[in-house]
């Protein structure tokens, strides 16, 4: 999986990742299972393209950082 950018657009953050022609459509399912598993990302959109190549928007909210100065809550 080769991820190549990275946008942020207002409460979303994308991610565009490509994936070359040979890699299978099982392989391609069990990688984004596990990115939505692991690091909370969703499927956005999916083009394939005639030579195979697949280029794949995944999106994830993006998380409330702590406001700089101000510490985190201890729990």
């Amino acid at each position: 999986m080769t991820s190549t950018e990275a946008v942020v657009d207002g409460d979303w953050e994308y991610r565009r990742v490509q994936l070359p022609p040979g890699v299978s459509r099982i392989s391609t399912t069990v990688q984004l299972s596990i990115q939505a598993e692991f690091s909370g990302w969703e499927l956005s959109s999916v083009r394939l393209y005639s030579d195979g190549t697949r280029r794949v928007w995944l999106r994830r909210r993006r998380s409330l950082a702590t406001p700089a100065g101000l510490p985190g809550l201890m729990v």
